[in-house]
């Protein structure tokens, strides 16, 4: 009970908005004073609002950005100078429960998540950005993987994307050299998909976010779920949980709607039933 309030007080903060709107529900980190740096506060408000957006039958995509110049620049270093930060007391991470952290809640989610980088994203913002199955970033935005420039290693999940994204050369160039990439270099080393004029960036966000929306929402979040196992298995095991998780997905009304739809060239109207 006590997790529960304290979930419900977090995603109450004005650090993170929260809005839903045509199946899309919108997450803004909302600190631009401090360029949204991550504050124990923003932390729980964050995670339980992704938990409740995988939760929500309503919403089928979730949009993650952050007000102001910058997407995340990090932890809030000047809570954390202050004894006040993630990594202040006693304990340090010893008293976080890092499974209902973002980076892992992200992992776990079976929407699918879009990143719409606003500004910088660097370090704990960097990782969180990565955590995303799409990203997108504007013109002026930068990936800055500057952990080793801070005696730090990429603490929330870039040392397992980043091999992963980017082949073990590349990822380990990024994270020795701590390199600041432009948006454009993002999209060229393949860790963003497109670079869209700051102006722009949440109006196409919101229409790549309403376009996979449209789309049966049982079948997305199958596909990611088996996206996501099969990065840990081999092929012909893969393909096996590939079939089981047909099977079901074949007895929804969402596949006779889609079938339907087909032969009555129309749009489909996708239910998640």
């Amino acid at each position: 009970m006590a997790d529960m309030k304290a979930q419900a007080v977090a995603a109450e903060t004005d650090e993170v908005l929260y809005q839903v709107s045509d199946h899309v529900a919108t997450i803004t980190l909302n600190a631009p004073e401090r360029m949204n740096t991550i504050s124990r506060t923003m932390l729980a408000a964050l995670t339980a609002r992704l938990v409740e957006a995988d939760e929500d039958a309503e919403v089928r995509v979730v949009l993650l950005t952050g007000a102001g110049r910058a997407f995340c620049a990090g932890l809030d270093v000047k809570a954390q100078s202050e004894g006040k930060g993630l990594l202040s007391g006693g304990g340090g991470y010893s008293d976080l429960d890092l499974r209902n952290t973002p980076p892992t809640v992200l992992h776990a989610m079976d929407k699918p998540t879009i990143c719409a980088i606003n500004g910088g994203a660097a370090g704990y913002g960097l990782d969180t950005a990565l955590g995303c199955d799409i990203r997108l970033m504007a013109d002026n935005a930068k990936m800055a993987a500057a952990f080793t420039k801070r005696g730090l290693v990429p603490e929330s999940g870039g040392t397992w994307f980043l091999p992963r994204l980017l082949g073990w050369s590349k990822a380990a160039e990024l994270i020795f050299t701590g390199r600041t990439l432009s948006a454009d270099e993002a999209v060229e080393w393949g860790l963003a998909s497109e670079v869209v004029p700051g102006a722009e960036l949440m109006g196409r966000a919101r229409a790549l976010a309403r376009e996979i929306a449209e789309n049966a929402p049982l079948a997305v979040q199958a596909a990611k779920r088996m996206m996501r196992m099969g990065l840990n298995e081999p092929f012909p095991e893969h393909v096996h949980h590939v079939y089981l998780q047909l099977l079901p997905l074949m007895r929804t009304e969402d596949v006779k709607e889609g079938m339907l739809s087909f032969v009555e060239r129309r749009a489909p109207q996708f239910k998640g039933r």
